[in-house]
C-alpha cells in the first residue's frame, strides 16, 4: 500500500512544510507543530 492511498490531497487545508528538511509537512498536535521525518518542533 502507497502513502497516497492513505493520505489525500484535496485542496481545502493548507498544511505547512517543514523548513529544516522540506520535503515533510508539519502535523499540527494542537499546543505543537512536529515533522515526523526530522524531527522539528515549533512550540505554540
Amino acid at each position: 500500500m502507497s502513502r497516497h492511498e492513505l493520505y489525500s490531497d484535496d485542496g481545502d487545508t493548507e498544511r505547512e512544510q517543514c523548513p529544516r528538511c522540506g520535503d515533510a509537512f508539519l502535523a499540527d498536535h494542537g499546543d505543537r507543530k512536529h515533522c515526523g521525518k526530522c524531527s522539528y518542533t515549533e512550540l505554540e
